[in-house]
């Protein structure tokens, strides 16, 4: 079983965090063009829930669309999500997405554990590509979540009061 961690600071509350990152439909926008990431599902909820099946197409070797299939297995509202491969690619993958309020925004914490198919070959294969491939995503959505969030001034909420 192969592990990657990431950790990411974000200049936005954790509702704001929530928001984003617990809807599927922002995945697109965060995953590099060159892997054709296509969200098949159109289950009608903005946000995740567990027991909730995605389907995607990813072309992430040579163009070659093959076709993902990932249940949310756990959801604590708003600190973390978990999603799990039923049908792709790796023969395990196992995907805890952690949100921790600090000063001035949050903590993004991604544990990644994946398991290659293919005994040897796939130890072989993670050497070689999938290893780097996965870590090059990860490193693809950290730079995208610094554009998309650089200048994000965090918005708390107001309350009126009436004097």
């Amino acid at each position: 079983m192969y592990q990657l961690k990431t950790k990411q600071f974000l200049p936005l509350t954790i509702e704001q965090a929530w928001n984003f990152f617990s809807s599927p439909k922002n995945l697109k926008e965060i995953t590099p063009a060159h892997m054709g990431f296509i969200i098949k599902t159109d289950n009608g909820n903005e946000k995740t829930y567990a027991g909730q099946i995605i389907s995607y197409t990813v072309s992430p070797i040579a163009g070659i669309p093959m076709n993902w299939v990932t249940e949310i297995t756990q959801v604590h509202e708003p600190h973390y999500f978990v999603d799990e491969q039923r049908f792709g690619p790796y023969a395990m993958w196992h995907h805890e997405h952690h949100f921790k309020e600090v000063d001035g925004g949050v903590e993004m914490n991604d544990i990644i554990s994946y398991v290659i198919p293919f005994g040897i070959l796939g130890q072989f294969a993670n050497w070689l590509f999938v290893g780097k491939q996965v870590k090059q995503i990860f490193d693809y959505r950290y730079q995208k979540l610094e554009e998309m969030f650089r200048d994000k001034k965090i918005m708390k909420k107001q309350t009126a009061v009436l004097v």
